[in-house]
């Protein structure tokens, strides 16, 4: 069999789980353990960027790399990567003397092909080695992944290598591409893989590669912990075990247990990655990953309409993220229009000359429910409608339950003898009394577009009510396990939570201008 090559690429795509700051001391650190561990190539970080942060596996010229790769391991080559995206000028790579990085990979999408032929020639001139990695291989026809690959034949990079972007490359697809790849490769030439697990393919597809035997040497990449964004990637200390027991190679996994144990543990308990729904039906829908990130993030759908949404995004926009198109895409599955006339009116006339209590699912509806019953008791001879707003609270007896959240409401409905006020982005919703039409009482600011308490409140002033007390609207905190009274409703917003205050508080005293507002519990919004 050909020689098969490890390659390390922790610090550069596992990176985007913790915007690669690791710390000067551990990306040092990690360059010498994973220089003990006998894998064969080392991806130190990104070379892109115009300034140096010690604190960051970002380095914006090869001369940067050196600080943490000093004294070099003979027996490894050590990496950067490089996008097309946005190259460095060729001016920051200085000719190859073997005192920094040894490999330059350069990532490019379709459209950057010819653009990165041109960049790749350069490098190779300068004397470094150079690995060609087609970005989204599986987006590539045949004849467009032949011709490119042809191409750089010309120039004989060290390595070419076939990309799964989105983590949805099964075995029998991925074979393909080797076959095509090998067989259109020149022979000196090293076919690499780099994978995402979104589907969990990582593992069974870089052990098919190594089962087929070629004549070529081939290159694995993975990083320690399978650290990556989202789903993760290939295991390293995983795939070296398998390696060391079935084709009799001598990696060291001791050194890369401690890379977890020091390095990467703490990051892993704070930034999760490894296999998630989210993640598994962005692969299956075949769009970028980070879209599935977003609309996670947003906590509000379920596993349909959550698939649903993914479904439609453009097949223009699928593969290209951005924030923009994600809250483009969400906004326009959320606002399928209703006409809700006819709710206002019932809804105004059950109101009419009522204050309205609204209980919102903060903390403070356990620990002050004493209080908030008094205030409830106290004013019921002037005449009082009591409002849940995404949970049922049912020791408060409300006469109406309030959702936006298809996901939360799930849980609810059939459990509670309220009347349920629901908003028409829930179309799976099969309990309701009155639908209002969602982009009418939605948000402006992405962050709290679909903020219950604020959509109730705007409702309510449709409805020409003129007072609203609110209990359990307590506000965000660093520490989400205290935001809410019952642990099934928490998500964690601690990251942002200054910031989604002062957005609440903002729109809260606009609304005050159209509607008297109470707080029966203590709030964080009138402290913004």
């Amino acid at each position: 069999m050909s020689k098969v090559y490890l390659l390390d690429c922790t610090l550069r795509d596992g990176g985007y789980v913790n915007s690669w700051r690791f710390g000067e001391e551990a990306i040092k650190g990690f360059s010498r353990k994973i220089a003990m561990t006998g894998i064969e190539l080392y991806e130190v970080g990104f070379l892109k960027g115009d300034e140096y942060d010690p604190d960051c596996s970002i380095f914006p010229d090869v001369e940067s790399f050196k600080n943490v790769i000093e004294p070099k391991n003979e027996r490894m080559l050590y990496v950067g990567m490089l996008d097309m995206s946005a190259p460095v000028p060729i001016s920051r790579i200085p000719a190859y003397d073997g005192t920094s990085i040894d490999v330059i990979r350069v990532i490019f999408k379709k459209d950057k092909l010819d653009e990165a032929f041109e960049y790749c020639k350069k490098i190779m001139e300068l004397g470094y080695k150079v690995s060609v990695n087609f970005v989204s291989t599986d987006l590539y026809s045949d004849d467009e992944f032949i011709a490119g690959i042809r191409k750089f034949n010309e120039i004989k990079p060290y390595a070419i290598a076939i990309v799964d972007t989105f983590g949805l490359i099964k075995r029998k697809q991925f074979l393909r591409l080797c076959y095509i790849a090998d067989n259109s490769m020149h022979p000196d030439v090293i076919l690499s893989y780099h994978a995402h697990n979104n589907l969990q393919q990582a593992f069974g597809n870089a052990e098919a590669l190594v089962e087929m035997n070629l004549k070529r040497d081939i290159s694995i990449d993975a990083c320690v912990f399978g650290m990556g964004r989202g789903a993760g990637n290939l295991n390293l200390e995983l795939f070296a075990d398998y390696m060391n027991e079935n084709y009799n190679t001598d990696y060291r996994i001791e050194p890369m247990l401690e890379i977890m144990d020091e390095y990467l543990n703490d990051i892993f308990k704070e930034k999760f990655w490894g296999y998630s729904l989210p993640l598994y039906l962005s692969a299956t829908a075949g769009v970028h990953p980070n879209y599935a990130i977003y609309l996670a993030e947003r906590n509000t759908l379920t596993v349909k309409s959550f698939n649903e949404i993914l479904g439609t995004i453009p097949k223009d926009m699928k593969e290209r993220f951005s924030r923009e198109n994600a809250e483009k895409v969400y906004k326009e599955y959320q606002e399928k229009y209703v006409d809700d006339r006819e709710c206002i009116e019932r809804l105004s006339k059950e109101l009419a000359g009522k204050t309205v209590v609204m209980l919102a699912p903060g903390k403070s509806l356990n620990t002050c429910s004493d209080m908030v019953n008094a205030y409830i008791e106290k004013i019921k001879t002037t005449g009082v409608s009591v409002i849940a707003v995404n949970c049922i609270a049912s020791e408060y007896e409300p006469e109406y339950l309030f959702s936006s959240n298809m996901r939360r409401f799930s849980k609810m409905q059939g459990q509670t003898n309220a009347k349920c006020i629901i908003t028409s982005n829930m179309k799976e919703a099969t309990q309701s009394d009155y639908v209002f039409n969602f982009s009418s009482y939605s948000l402006r600011e992405p962050e709290i577009i679909d903020n219950a308490g604020l959509m109730m409140i705007k409702i309510l002033c449709a409805c020409g009510v003129k007072k609203v007390a609110i209990a359990g609207m307590d506000g965000y905190s660093a520490d989400y396990s205290n935001d809410y009274y019952d642990k099934s409703l928490e998500f964690d917003y601690s990251k942002e939570a200054s910031y989604r205050n002062a957005l609440i508080s903002e729109k809260l005293s606009e609304l005050s201008k159209q509607i008297e507002i109470e707080f029966i519990t203590e709030t964080e919004y009138w402290k913004c």
